[in-house]
């Protein structure tokens, strides 16, 4: 009976303990918006707000970018102001309500924890700082979004992104390059080493790509596989295929040694930059593919650029 009670207050301590952690983790959670409902892709998306000022809206630089046209192109700002989120309409065409009640174009407003702001036809909700919601939310999202192996981003998250990233590039004239790249030789690695060596490639190739050669904002997935894709917003074809070189260069000259095995590992890539008048992603991420394919003809371990 004794044994039995003192089972009972260590499992009572254990969880205890887990739920204080959550709790502190919560209370750390900054205040956040969540889409409840909207466009394909939208619904369950959150945004953290860290920053003193967003603006919601249908432009591309919109720091909550909703691609709806029921939004205007600059719709509403939040001024964050400590634990305070205050939200203003900016005199859209379709107004801002808050649970029903449309806002005066340019009167502020106080938000309060669970409050529905409908802007055009979505609708997100507000959740306070420290909300238990916030917290959960931003992990479902980090597991659908993360690659778990490597840290990149996912297929998922990539699809959402590319579109948006041309979007953007367009409407600010600017310069988009993106690279497709793939480990040489995958199956051979797999098939000599075995797949827990497969796997400890591919997550050291993310790590070094990760944490030694590109920069802060771009955009590094996982496409599927051994194959990856890179965003670089900004990046005119010269300093893409100079990237393109460094990440090619780094790997060849990298050790990669798995149970005492030093294993050779190279890789392919395909770059493209966004032509002119190009607005579509799947168009651009095709010539990227084509490329990394002329690559693997031509002898592998190389960089092509699309035409």
């Amino acid at each position: 009976m004794a044994s039995g009670e003192d089972v009972s207050e260590k499992t009572s301590i254990v969880s205890g303990d887990t739920f204080s952690g959550k709790m502190k983790e919560a209370d750390q959670t900054p205040p956040a918006l969540v889409v409840l409902m909207g466009p394909q892709g939208y619904v369950g998306k959150q945004w953290s707000l860290t920053l003193p000022e967003y603006i919601i809206g249908r432009a591309v630089e919109s720091s909550i970018f909703l691609d709806d046209k029921s939004v205007s192109r600059t719709h509403a700002k939040l001024n964050v102001v400590g634990s305070e989120v205050i939200i203003q309409d900016l005199g859209s065409s379709n107004k801002t309500a808050i649970n029903s009640q449309v806002l005066n174009p340019l009167t502020p407003h106080k938000l309060k924890n669970n409050d529905q702001v409908k802007a055009g036809n979505i609708i997100l909700k507000f959740l306070e700082r420290g909300n238990m919601e916030a917290l959960a939310n931003q992990q479902l999202i980090e597991k659908a979004e993360k690659d778990v192996l490597t840290g990149a981003f996912t297929k998922r998250a990539l699809l959402e992104k590319g579109p948006e990233a041309i979007k953007r590039a367009e409407f600010l004239n600017e310069e988009l390059s993106i690279l497709v790249l793939d480990i040489d030789f995958f199956k051979k690695i797999n098939d000599g080493y075995g797949h827990a060596a497969g796997d400890y490639v591919i997550r050291q190739m993310s790590l070094i790509i990760n944490s030694k050669l590109i920069r802060s904002h771009d955009y590094y997935a996982r496409y599927g596989g051994e194959e990856f894709v890179l965003i670089l917003s900004g990046a005119p074809q010269k300093n893409a295929h100079e990237v393109a070189e460094r990440i090619r260069t780094t790997i060849q000259g990298s050790e990669f040694i798995f149970e005492g095995k030093q294993i050779p590992v190279t890789i392919s890539i395909g770059l493209a930059t966004r032509k002119p008048n190009e607005s579509n992603w799947d168009e651009l991420f095709k010539r990227a593919d084509e490329a990394l394919y002329q690559s693997k003809q031509n002898g592998r371990n190389r960089v092509t650029i699309a035409p």
